[in-house]
């Protein structure tokens, strides 16, 4: 059986904020040629989400920063589906 995890503690946020705002380094500069608009307008929706996050962070709402993150790192891994961004990190982007 699965151990059961039902909370959002600050190590999993840490985690979570580190894998995120590594993915979306790569994805700043791994943007298709061509596809520059597109991408401005994914990176600035992970950017929104990525700040609430910090917002909430600092607020103590784990479980708000937790979906936050989540959201920004979603817009990130649906640009590198859409292929607007050239990524090839399986561990970082939900590609192939």
């Amino acid at each position: 059986m699965d151990k059961k995890i039902n909370i959002v503690c600050e190590r999993r946020l840490k985690k979570y904020f580190e894998i995120s705002e590594k993915a979306f380094k790569i994805a700043e500069k791994s943007i298709v040629k061509g596809r520059e608009q597109d991408a401005a307008k994914i990176l600035e929706m992970a950017r929104c989400y990525l700040s609430d996050a910090r917002h909430f962070e600092k607020k103590g709402n784990y479980v708000n920063a937790f979906a936050a993150i989540n959201y920004s790192h979603g817009w990130l891994d649906c640009g590198a589906r859409l292929g607007i961004f050239d990524v090839s990190d399986t561990k970082l982007f939900t590609i192939k």
